[in-house]
C-alpha cells in the first residue's frame, strides 16, 4: 500500500486533479451544454501530460530534490528512478494515442507543442533564468488554449489563459525564490540564482501589481459579472497583497515557500472566479 501510495505521489495527484478541474472550466466557459464525453477525454489527456511531466521532472531533478524535498518519493528511496522514467514514457505516449481522436488543432497542440515543450523544459529549459519559469506557465496556460481548440472556439478563452499565465508564472519565480540552495547546489541558473533574491522580489511585486491591476478588466468591460469580482478579490488579490507585504516585511526563502502555497491557492480560486462570473 505505501509503495501504490509513493507511486501517486510522484505524479503530485492534486496538481494532476486541478488540471483536470481546468479544463472543466475551460468547456463551461464556452458553453455550458458542450459534449461531456469530450470534455471528459480532454481531461484526460491534460492529467496524463501532467502526470508524465511531473513523473519525468521528478526522475530528472534527483540531486536537487535531495536537498529541497528529499521527502519527495525518488530522493527518498521510495520510488525508483527508472520507474519514474518508465511511467512518464507510458503517460506521455496513452496522452499522445488520446489526442489523436481529437481535431487537427488540438492534436497539433497536444502532441507537437505541449509534449515537446515539457520535456524540453525538464531537460534544458529548467536552467534558463526566466525561460524556464515562462515555459511552465505557458504550458499550464496553454490546457485553455487546448479546450478551446477541441471545441473550435478559442476567443473565449483568451482572459482564463492570460490570467492562468500570470499566476503560474508568478508562482514558479516564487518557487525558484524558496529552492535557491538546491538549485545553486546542483548547478542551475535560475533567476534569482542568475540576478539575486533582492532582485527576484522587486520582480514578483512587478508582476504582483500586473496581475493585480490586469485581472480587473475583465469585470470592468462587462465580460464577467460581479461573483467573478468577488472571487477575484477574495481569492486573488487578497492572497498577492499578502505575499507582496510577506516579500517586503520578510524576505527570506521560508517566506517564498509560504508564498507559492498561497499562489496555488490563487489559481485555484481564479478558475473559480471565472467559473462563477461566467456561470452565476
Amino acid at each position: 500500500m505505501n509503495i501504490l501510495l509513493s507511486h501517486i505521489l510522484l505524479i503530485r495527484p492534486l496538481n494532476v486533479i486541478m488540471s483536470g478541474f481546468s479544463i472543466f472550466i475551460a468547456s463551461e466557459v464556452i458553453e455550458q451544454d458542450l459534449d461531456k464525453k469530450l470534455v471528459l477525454l480532454l481531461s484526460v489527456i491534460v492529467m496524463l501530460f501532467t502526470s508524465g511531466a511531473n513523473a519525468l521532472n521528478d526522475a530528472l531533478d534527483l540531486k536537487i530534490d535531495l536537498i529541497n524535498r528529499p521527502l519527495r518519493p525518488i530522493p527518498s528511496g521510495k520510488v525508483n528512478i527508472k520507474t519514474a522514467f518508465l511511467l512518464s514514457f507510458i503517460f506521455f505516449i496513452f496522452a499522445s494515442l488520446l489526442c489523436l481522436q481529437l481535431n487537427k488543432n488540438a492534436e497539433f497542440i497536444g502532441i507537437f507543442i505541449a509534449m515537446p515543450i515539457m520535456t524540453l523544459y525538464t531537460t534544458y529549459l529548467k536552467n534558463k533564468p526566466l525561460i524556464g519559469n515562462f515555459s511552465v506557465a505557458f504550458i499550464l496556460s496553454l490546457s485553455f488554449i487546448f479546450c478551446g481548440a477541441a471545441f473550435n472556439s478559442i476567443n473565449p478563452m483568451i482572459i482564463p489563459t492570460l490570467l492562468c499565465f500570470g499566476l503560474s508564472f508568478l508562482r514558479e519565480l516564487v518557487k525558484d525564490m524558496a529552492d535557491i540552495e538546491g538549485d545553486k547546489s546542483s548547478g542551475l541558473s535560475t533567476f534569482p540564482i542568475y540576478s539575486g533574491f533582492e532582485n527576484s522580489i522587486k520582480l514578483v511585486i512587478i508582476i504582483s501589481f500586473l496581475i493585480g491591476l490586469g485581472s480587473f478588466i475583465p469585470f470592468l468591460n462587462s465580460t464577467y459579472n460581479l461573483w467573478y469580482l468577488f472571487f477575484l478579490i477574495l481569492g486573488v488579490e487578497i492572497p498577492i497583497l499578502f505575499i507582496v507585504f510577506l516579500m517586503l516585511k520578510k524576505p527570506s526563502i521560508k517566506s517564498a515557500e509560504k508564498s507559492a502555497k498561497v499562489l496555488k491557492f490563487s489559481t485555484f480560486m481564479g478558475l473559480i472566479a471565472i467559473y462563477t462570473g461566467t456561470i452565476l
